[in-house]
């Protein structure tokens, strides 16, 4: 353990001036609009940066070097799949929210299919947050622990009520304000590390790459067709339905096209943020190769206990706590940590948003008093962030966090993008079409992502799904939309 006082204090003042930075927007928030949209007046180039935030957070600064230290670069796939994503957003998704003007991804839904639509897809977004906050906080305990043998469940749990803390106290300007700013000490943090691992090799930066190339660390994955395996073309289409996905009906990003004050500047937000993300997330898989160089002609660094293990998030963490001077350490472990603090209540502002637009004034009191829709948003962010602390325990118990992460994500969001595409593009489309296309959809999601698990032996065993199990977003969106598109040409043709 390579604790020091410098690192201490240094982690300590930073954190603590990032909560009271967050909290201090309690005396801004005089209204539910205030917490949910910031009253649509955030600065362009700030949302942004709270965008490209919200995609990197903890997974990428730590999951996405571990993924390419145990494997190689097929993660870096995802990356290039989001132009298209957010030239599809400029085109067609900002405007539309931009138009339907409310706080809520989802009432697009109800709009063309019905309260149905619109429960199902709400459901399926806050389980997705409940993943996504379980992975947070779990990868943001294992550099504390690494670096100060802090109990690894009790950094969860006190992450956690530090993020409750300043989420029901600083809405979403606080949250989107805390993005900007530890996006920009992410990337620097990034670029420090990336430059002392580069310079420690003996021969220079390039024998990392000789090393790399040599163990085919560099590789994009096979680009052949097989759907089994995570190959680029897997990576890529997942990519593109996941990040299409994010742009179009997740919360997180469509209530930050209603922060801004006008529809050129959520447009300008939504190409920062989301092109800014990829040269970042490229540095990432850059610091992985370069931690398996690193090891590689320094063996006796690394302990044999990781060496054994083949959790590869968790050898970041240990070069953070072991491989960085004093100071430099406990100043990144700070941003790592307080991104991921922002991320998670992004996750949080947004679930509050949705069970207050979605549930309590859609089925309970429509004209609710500010009063009680403030309560609402409280409570609501509180028991979010106790179910995520659940899964961030549960979390322990993976071996690869992204991994983990991509897979629950394709269940719990899977049938949402095709549903939205169905009611986007379709506008003959009914309510009974629609509910056929996600019944089927939601099936087929099922039988990708949990047949191989459970499809084992006996007579089930040929049932079971050989496709790689990213592709179950992919399997389910079209599904969706196929189907719902032939079920009104057979009813329409009969009538």
């Amino acid at each position: 353990m390579n604790i020091s006082t410098t690192d201490l204090i240094v982690f300590l003042v930073y954190m603590f001036g990032t909560l009271i930075f967050g909290c201090s927007f309690y005396f801004r928030n005089k209204s539910s609009n205030t917490f949910t949209s910031g009253d649509g007046n955030m600065p362009a180039w700030v949302v942004g940066m709270s965008i490209f935030a919200t995609f990197v957070s903890s997974i990428s600064f730590l999951a996405l070097p571990g993924s390419a230290y145990a494997k190689n670069w097929n993660g870096f796939v995802f990356s290039l799949s989001i132009p298209i994503a957010a030239y599809l957003a400029v085109k067609f998704f900002v405007p539309l929210y931009r138009e339907v003007n409310s706080p809520s991804a989802y009432t697009f839904l109800e709009k063309r299919f019905g309260p149905w639509a619109r429960i199902y897809a709400s459901l399926c977004y806050m389980l997705t947050q409940v993943a996504r906050m379980g992975s947070i906080m779990f990868l943001l305990a294992l550099p504390i622990n690494a670096l100060f043998g802090w109990n690894i469940y009790l950094i969860i749990i006190v992450t956690g009520a530090c993020v409750l803390l300043y989420s029901m106290l600083g809405g979403i300007t606080a949250v989107i304000w805390t993005d900007a700013i530890q996006g920009i000490v992410l990337i620097a943090g990034a670029l420090i590390c990336a430059i002392i691992l580069l310079y420690s090799m003996p021969e220079g930066p390039m024998q990392t790459y000789q090393i790399a190339k040599q163990y085919d660390k560099l590789s994009l994955g096979g680009f052949n067709l097989d759907f089994s395996k995570s190959t680029f073309w897997v990576i890529l289409i997942y990519g593109l339905f996941i990040n299409v996905q994010n742009f179009g009906i997740d919360q997180s990003y469509v209530q930050r096209y209603m922060t801004t004050g006008s529809l050129k500047k959520a447009k300008f937000s939504t190409w920062f943020g989301s092109l800014l993300y990829i040269p970042v997330s490229m540095l990432f898989f850059i610091i992985g190769t370069a931690l398996f160089a690193y090891y590689h002609v320094y063996p006796d660094l690394l302990p044999a206990t990781l060496k054994a293990s083949g959790m590869g998030d968790r050898v970041f963490p240990y070069f953070i706590a072991h491989g960085l001077p004093k100071g430099v350490t406990g100043l990144l472990i700070a941003a790592i940590f307080a991104a991921g603090m922002s991320s998670i209540s992004t996750s949080l502002n947004s679930s509050a948003t949705v069970i207050l637009t979605d549930y309590y004034e859609r089925y309970f009191q429509k004209n609710a008093s500010n009063k009680k829709s403030m309560r609402v948003l409280y409570l609501s962010t509180f028991t979010m962030g106790i179910l995520g602390v659940l899964a961030a325990l549960a979390m322990t118990q993976v071996k690869n966090a992204l991994d983990a992460w991509w897979g629950l994500s394709s269940v719990f969001s899977g049938g949402m993008l095709g549903l939205f595409l169905l009611g986007y593009f379709s506008k003959k489309v009914k309510n009974v079409d629609a509910a056929i296309g996600v019944s089927l959809g939601c099936l087929a999601i099922c039988w990708v992502s949990l047949s191989p698990v459970y499809f084992t032996n006996g007579i089930w065993i040929s049932f079971k799904s050989t496709l790689n199990t990213n592709l179950a977003i992919v399997i389910g969106t079209i599904i969706i939309f196929l189907t719902g598109f032939l079920s009104y040409s057979i009813f329409n043709r009969q009538k």
